[in-house]
C-alpha cells in the first residue's frame, strides 16, 4: 500500500508544472502563504528564489527550465544570473506563462518588462487614489487602499471567475496603462471613474498621467502563441492580509464582507497558469456525404460532410467542449462557405455543397474567444472540375438552343432537297409557219 502511495506521489511530482517564483526576500513565502499554498494544492511545484540570485536561469540548451514564472519583486533593478528582460521575453515566446506584481516602488526591470508586453506603469512613487472608493480600516489616510466592485472586472468568467457573487476587491499599488495599439490586451480590472494616479503625499498641481477608467489595476495579454501574461500594480492584493480582510468601504451602510481577493487571484492564477481555458483538437474528418472514405480529391458541387472534435482542459482533465459558436470556413482565397457547426458532446459537424469553382481549398476552423486559447485547424483539399463523362448531356435551360439547331438542320435539309430535286417545267417554244397565199 505504501509503495502504491509512493508511486502515485512520484508520478504527480513528475507531471506537476514547475513554477519559478522570484521574490525580493524569502519572507514573502509567509506574508503571501495563502496564495502560494493554493498553487501547491492544485499540483504545482514552486521553486523560490530571490530576484538577484546569481544562479538564475530560465532557458538552458534551448529548453525552458520552468513552465511558468511569477515575479513578486517590484523594486528589482536588475535580475540575477542570466535572467533579464530579453530572456523573460524569450521565455514567453517559447510558450512560458508570466505573472508580475508591481508596487509604488518599481524598479526599471519591471517597467521595461511591462513595456515589452504593451503596458506601462505610471511614474515612480505614484499610486492609484480614489476618495470615493477606499477601505476605512486598511487605508493609511491617503485613500490608496482601493475598493473595486465586481462591475469593474472583465466580463470573462474564465479569467476572473464567477463575478455574480464576488465581493469587492482590495487593491493598493501603482497604475497600469495599456497601449491602445496592443490588440491582444485584456483589461481585467479597471479603476472607477473617480480614481486618478498621483503621488499620495503631494498636492495635485498638475494634470495626472492617468485617471478614471484609463487606469488599469490588472492587465493581461494572451500572445499569438497562446502564452499568457498578467501584470498588476499591487503586490498587496496577493497578501494574506488582503485575502482574509473584511471590506469596510467608505460611505457604505452595508455590513462588512470578506474581500473577493482570494476568489479573484485564484481564478486569475488558474487562467495564467493554463489550468483552464485551454482547447485542443482531438480529431478531424471530412468525406463525401454517405461515404466514410476520404477521397483523393473532391469534385465541384459535391455534397461533403465535415466534423471536428474539440476538447477543453478542466480540473486537469480533457473534457468535451460544448459551446455553440464554432464556425467552419471553406476557403480558397476568400471564404466560399461559412457555416456554424452543430455541436454534440464535443463533436461539431456540418454538411454542405461544394462551390461550382475548382481550385485548392481549406477546411478552416479559427476559434478566437476571450479567455480561451486560440484554436486553429486547417485541412487542405483539392476540388477539380467535372470530367467530360460527368457533364449532363441535355440541359433544360438549353432547350431553345437545341430547337434552334434542329430547326436550322431541318431547314438546310429541306432546302437541299428542294434545290436538288426541284425542276422547272419546260417553257413552250415559238413555232414559225410559212405563210401561203
Amino acid at each position: 500500500m505504501r509503495l502504491l502511495i509512493l508511486i502515485s506521489t512520484l508520478i504527480s511530482l513528475i507531471n506537476a508544472d514547475r513554477i519559478l517564483v522570484l521574490v525580493e526576500c524569502l519572507s514573502a513565502r509567509e506574508t503571501h502563504s495563502l496564495f502560494f499554498r493554493s498553487l501547491q494544492d492544485r499540483g504545482h511545484q514552486l521553486v523560490f528564489r530571490t530576484a538577484d540570485d546569481p544562479s538564475l536561469s530560465l532557458i538552458k540548451f534551448g529548453e525552458r527550465n520552468f513552465d511558468h514564472l511569477i515575479i513578486f519583486a517590484p523594486s528589482v533593478e536588475e535580475f540575477g544570473g542570466s535572467v533579464n528582460v530579453e530572456e523573460i521575453t524569450r521565455f514567453v515566446d517559447e510558450g512560458g506563462n508570466l505573472l508580475v506584481a508591481g508596487g509604488s516602488n518599481l524598479g526599471n526591470a519591471i517597467r521595461e518588462l511591462a513595456l515589452q508586453h504593451g503596458f506601462e506603469f505610471d511614474e515612480p512613487d505614484t499610486m492609484v487614489i480614489d476618495h470615493n472608493n477606499y477601505d476605512m480600516l486598511l487605508d493609511d489616510g491617503y485613500h490608496t487602499t482601493i475598493v473595486a466592485s465586481k462591475q469593474q472586472l472583465l466580463n470573462a468568467q474564465l479569467v476572473v471567475g464567477e463575478t455574480t457573487k464576488m465581493n469587492p476587491v482590495l487593491f493598493k499599488g501603482t497604475a497600469l496603462i495599456a497601449h491602445k495599439n496592443n490588440r491582444l490586451r485584456l483589461e481585467v480590472l479597471r479603476a472607477a471613474s473617480t480614481a486618478y494616479s498621483y503621488r499620495p503625499s503631494v498636492a495635485v498641481d498638475e494634470y495626472p498621467n492617468a485617471l478614471g477608467q484609463q487606469i488599469l489595476m490588472i492587465g493581461a495579454v494572451q500572445a499569438r502563441n497562446n502564452a499568457r501574461v498578467v501584470f498588476t500594480g499591487s503586490l498587496e492584493m496577493f497578501s494574506d492580509e488582503y485575502l482574509s480582510a473584511n471590506v469596510y468601504k467608505v460611505g457604505s451602510n452595508e455590513d462588512p464582507v470578506r474581500s473577493g481577493n482570494l476568489e479573484l487571484v485564484t481564478a486569475l492564477s488558474k487562467w495564467v497558469l493554463k489550468e483552464n481555458g485551454v482547447l485542443r483538437v482531438k480529431k478531424v474528418e471530412h468525406h463525401l456525404a454517405g461515404n466514410k472514405e476520404v477521397p483523393r480529391e473532391y469534385t465541384i458541387m459535391d455534397e461533403v460532410e465535415y466534423a471536428i472534435e474539440i476538447e477543453e482542459l478542466k480540473d486537469g482533465k480533457w473534457r468535451p467542449f460544448n459551446e455553440k459558436d464554432v464556425q467552419l470556413e471553406f476557403v480558397r482565397i476568400d471564404p466560399f462557405v461559412r457555416t456554424t457547426l452543430v455541436g454534440k458532446n464535443g463533436r461539431f459537424s456540418t454538411r454542405f455543397k461544394l462551390p461550382d469553382v475548382y481550385g485548392i481549398y481549406k477546411f478552416l476552423v479559427d476559434y478566437r474567444r476571450v479567455g480561451y486559447t486560440h484554436l486553429y485547424d486547417v485541412q487542405q483539399v483539392s476540388v477539380r472540375p467535372l470530367l467530360h463523362t460527368q457533364y449532363e448531356r441535355f440541359i433544360r435551360s438549353a432547350y431553345p438552343y437545341y430547337a434552334s439547331s434542329f430547326s436550322m438542320m431541318f431547314g438546310v435539309v429541306l432546302f437541299s432537297l428542294v434545290f436538288l430535286h426541284y425542276k422547272e417545267p419546260p417553257k413552250p417554244t415559238a413555232t414559225t409557219s410559212k405563210k401561203t397565199n
